[in-house]
């Protein structure tokens, strides 16, 4: 799978580490920042990595900041992405299994690199299949075009 991958700065290191490791695994990472430990601001990054999900240039993306949370916020924003913050096993196959999220968040200051190894790997080895998991997914597509439809009708 092609994997993209982005970090603020407090997880720059981190997401280094992760990088090497995501390639070890037998993906290609495309690298969406930060590039440097210099401060970067998060929702940047999140937003052009949910781009590129939604454009079909890569099929999965592990995105890190200090908690995970601002990360998993902003992707969303873009329509059509679902995120997950995960910080265990459980979390992190159940991303994948039952909500089809394309993208998983970490928190650099909550789990060492070593974990999210871990937990990156469970990610990448599920594959949604659907059933009664892709009945809810489709309710939360539908509910997100609902709120495009009003926004455009209900604009200033």
């Amino acid at each position: 799978m092609k994997i993209g991958i982005g970090a603020d700065h407090n997880a720059y290191k981190a997401k280094e580490e992760l990088k090497k490791y995501i390639e070890q695994l037998g993906h290609e990472v495309e690298d969406y920042g930060a590039y440097s430990p210099d401060a970067v601001d998060y929702p940047g990054i999140a937003f052009k990595t949910g781009e590129a999900i939604k454009n079909g240039e890569i099929e999965r993306a592990i995105l890190i900041c200090g908690t995970g949370i601002g990360m998993a916020i902003s992707a969303n924003k873009i329509k059509g992405i679902r995120a997950a913050q995960v910080h265990d096993p459980y979390s992190a196959e159940r991303a994948q299994l039952s909500n089809n999220a394309q993208i998983i968040t970490f928190g650099a200051k909550i789990i060492g690199v070593d974990v999210m190894k871990f937990l990156a790997k469970e990610y990448l080895s599920n594959t949604f299949s659907g059933g009664n998991s892709g009945r809810k997914i489709e309710q939360i597509s539908e509910r997100e075009e609902e709120e495009i439809e009003y926004a455009k009708n209900h604009s200033c």
